[in-house]
């Protein structure tokens, strides 16, 4: 039954997406997990089909959409086996491109925004350092005027899209002030002179998304190649951070009702003692508490959209769809796992794949515990020095 949210428009384009998951990547999720990467053709494809931007004018390579077009494409990458490119689009189109829209300058949309969402350039985001991941505050890769150009230094670790991406939109200190102050976002090309890849990240899961340590070495931009307003750096992002969340949460609640419905058909086939799992009350109880958790989860994430799709701003509500969401898929996850038992243990079940994956979402755009925090500061106010 279709939520009351979507329209007939949004359905048709879930149909669309849910058979270009079923048709073009969900095949390939062992080949593309065994390998750890997955092709930049992906990326291509996606372009052409114009799944990337969605929300941006067409003028830059987007369609026009409005943002639940957003939560559907979140929410039916989450069905291709592998959390990974539904992670590394949302970087993409919800991460690194946003701040270039909203703050860029025609020039520079034109140079990234319309390449990025037509899939010819890979983008990714630069915030987290080996020092200071929740701590934005703390973070001190610098960029130093001289002239005409901008001096960087510093580390980025965590990168998603970082080994593959032709540019990276960078949070740089450019100010002596301590605390949020001072920071500034930045536009770099991957060929530019003091800028590499230093390694390639293993993870526990979402193997086939790339992730990387960066290194920024006396690695000089042209003046242009700041993003927005100089300073305003930290405020530019965290508004960026909002639609992230959503679209987390809401590729959360993809891949918990995907692998929920793995533990599902297992219970139903699995006879022990005679009869299918799904006959004892133990598991009937546990997959009905692991279905309401995922249509509670839902719910909570459509109102988040709906509000953000009225030009509301709901910094608590969003936090808890987050922490709620990731918190809920971990716990069906982790369930359906246990219904599985030994086979669930095994490579070759896919719900092993769902339970690694998923656990990144309690981590990742925000961890459970700075979530909790937001939403403390939101109910309580914050707590003074």
């Amino acid at each position: 039954m279709r939520h009351p949210m979507f329209s007939e428009e949004h359905e048709l384009f879930r149909d669309a997406v849910r058979k270009f998951v079923e048709k073009e990547l969900a095949p390939h999720a062992d080949e593309w997990e065994e390998a750890e990467g997955f092709p930049d053709s992906v990326f291509t494809r996606m372009g052409e089909l114009g799944y990337l931007g969605l929300r941006f004018p067409e003028k830059y390579g987007g369609q026009g959409c409005d943002f639940l077009f957003s939560v559907v494409l979140a929410e039916e990458l989450g069905r291709c086996g592998m959390g990974s490119i539904g992670m590394a689009v949302a970087v993409q189109s919800e991460m690194a491109t946003p701040p270039v829209y909203k703050f860029g300058t025609e020039e520079q949309k034109m140079k990234y925004l319309l390449p990025a969402n037509r899939g010819q350039k890979i983008a990714c985001l630069g915030i987290t350092e080996p020092n200071a991941g929740s701590d934005v505050a703390a973070l001190q890769t610098t960029a130093r005027r001289e002239g005409d150009h901008w001096v960087i230094n510093g580390r980025k670790i965590f990168i998603t899209n970082g080994v593959r991406a032709d540019f990276i939109t960078l949070v740089a200190r450019t100010g002596e002030k301590k605390g949020y102050k001072g920071f500034s976002l930045f536009l770099v090309d991957k060929d530019t002179p003091g800028f590499s890849v230093t390694r390639k990240l293993g993870k526990l899961g979402m193997r086939s998304s790339d992730t990387a340590e960066l290194l920024f070495e006396d690695c000089r931009v042209p003046a242009d190649a700041l993003l927005g307003e100089e300073g305003k750096g930290f405020y530019h992002i965290m508004w960026e951070l909002q639609g992230e969340r959503i679209m987390g949460a809401a590729n959360a609640v993809s891949r918990a009702q995907m692998v929920y419905e793995l533990a599902l058909r297992y219970a139903q086939e699995r006879v022990q003692f005679g009869k299918p799992l799904a006959h004892f009350q133990v598991t009937r109880h546990r997959l009905a508490d692991m279905t309401t958790e995922i249509e509670a989860a839902r719910h909570l994430i459509y109102y988040c959209a709906w509000q953000f799709q009225q030009g509301e701003y709901p910094v608590k509500e969003i936090s808890m769809a987050k922490l709620f969401s990731a918190q809920m898929a971990a716990r069906v996850a982790d369930a359906a796992l246990q219904i599985h038992g030994g086979y669930g243990y095994m490579m070759e079940y896919p719900v092993q794949r769902y339970w690694r994956d998923i656990r990144l979402s309690r981590i990742g755009a925000g961890t459970d515990e700075i979530m909790k925090e937001i939403i403390a500061n939101e109910i309580l106010g914050r707590v003074k020095e």
